[in-house]
């Protein structure tokens, strides 16, 4: 019955291997349940229901990415969405949580329309392939600075921005454990390297008492009723231009944060073809348009693509069925989130880092002797680390890559679409980054 649904043997992958890829992508993920209840409880919202919602709503994402689009990526709430909605939004725009989440679900409706119109598909097709290489390589990067930062290895520095961290800091040798320890499972060609990088991590950790035992094994999960329904309840609060404006903002970055990341994790699985196309995208975009309705109406941020799917894939997960299992392993967290406590980021750090060397890979394909190819691509690899943020990348980019190809008179093979998003990435700075 698996075999027929999610076509295990055309992928080239087994029960097994997507079990282990779905651990490792879980793993990598799990911080999520804690991270996102905190950014949202500066909102203003019960941190027990975001907890909660944070799993169930993952867990119907990642249920619905298997499904429907058979693709071993995970739905889950993302941290620059979150941050957005609570910081910015919230705390800077002095507008109610559950007004914020109307605004969500709003832009989530939104984003349906324009899936089911293929409008998304179009945009994604219009990329020329360098760009999609680029954009691969610069997530990778973006992941490595992640797990490094997150492994105390990559710390703030006033007068340089980032700076080595101190190794008097004992994380940072948690850290350094793990990496050199899967490094060498990686090079020794190890099965499963990564997720046993991290079990044995995370007893090092416990070994040296960074890590806390955990105080229990079950809880029972608190209830979702204080954020349950709210954004239907307040869908009459959107009623104002700065309010549309929100809309509007939250459609952006979903739109370009998520497109970005799902070409980057289907080019490491392997999915795109011999044309540069990814098959059935289409149900990609409307997995995570319907996840991004279902999270708002629970009351969670907008649910994207999970850039720690990239883990899941790095170890063989291939369709999706991984997707699945990950949405289970949600599920059963919700009562077993004592355990979590000893996966901390220091533990998945490394685990960031080696995928990001692994997506750095696609630099290679890259036309860089080409100059109006590689100056766009370049904006698009530095620019995803730099600025921190996929979409803010991605938008560096095209907008420099119409500009290059008129300069060296080869404007014919800029497809209108890709004319198109010149314009709307400059209204998508203006509007994400004016004020």
């Amino acid at each position: 019955m698996l075999e027929k649904f999610f076509h295990l043997s055309d992928a080239h992958t087994t029960v097994k291997r997507e079990l282990i890829a779905a651990l490792t992508t879980f793993v990598s993920l799990s911080y999520i349940l804690f991270v996102n209840p905190n950014i949202l409880h500066a909102a203003g919202i019960n941190k027990g229901a975001a907890f909660t919602v944070t799993a169930i709503a993952t867990a119907i994402g990642c249920l619905l990415m298997g499904l429907i689009a058979n693709y071993p990526i995970a739905l889950a709430p993302t941290l620059g969405s979150a941050a957005f909605f609570a910081y910015n939004v919230c705390v800077g725009m002095g507008i109610s949580w559950e007004t914020a989440l109307a605004s969500v679900l709003v832009a989530s409706i939104l984003f349906i329309l324009i899936t089911v119109l293929k409008l998304r598909e179009k945009v994604v097709d219009a990329i020329p392939q360098d760009l999609k290489y680029a954009i691969s390589a610069g997530i990778g990067l973006f992941i490595a600075f992640i797990g490094l930062q997150n492994g105390k290895i990559i710390v703030d520095n006033k007068s340089s921005l980032v700076g080595l961290g101190s190794f008097n800091n004992p994380e940072i040798w948690i850290t350094l454990f793990g990496l050199i320890l899967t490094v060498i499972l990686m090079a020794a060609k190890v099965p499963g390297s990564i997720f046993i990088g991290m079990i044995v991590t995370a007893g090092f950790g416990i070994a040296i008492n960074q890590i806390p035992m955990p105080k229990g094994i079950i809880s029972a999960p608190p209830s979702i009723k204080p954020t349950f329904g709210q954004a239907v309840f307040h869908l009459q609060d959107i009623n104002t231009a700065q309010l549309w404006m929100v809309v509007v903002t939250f459609l952006l970055v979903t739109f370009f944060d998520t497109a970005g990341t799902l070409i980057g994790m289907t080019q490491q699985a392997g999915m795109v073809d011999k044309n540069g196309k990814i098959p059935h995208i289409g149900k990609a975009f409307l997995s995570d348009s319907l996840a991004m309705v279902e999270g708002s109406v629970l009351g969670t941020a907008p649910l994207g693509t999970s850039v720690e799917s990239s883990a899941g894939i790095a170890m063989g997960g291939r369709t999706g069925l991984t997707a699945i299992f990950v949405g289970i392993f949600f599920l059963i967290a919700m009562i077993f989130s004592p355990l979590l406590a000893v996966i901390p980021t220091t533990v998945t750090a490394p685990a960031l880092i080696i995928v990001g060397v692994l997506m750095a890979g696609n630099l290679k394909y890259i036309n860089w002797d080409k100059f109006e190819i590689a100056f766009p691509s370049f904006l698009v690899v530095v620019g995803m680390p730099l600025t921190y943020s996929i979409s803010d990348g991605l938008a560096l980019g095209m907008i420099a890559y119409p500009i290059t190809m008129i300069a060296s008179k080869r404007y014919k093979e800029v497809s209108p679409m890709m004319y198109f998003l010149f314009v709307l990435f400059i209204i998508f700075f203006l509007i994400t980054n004016m004020g």
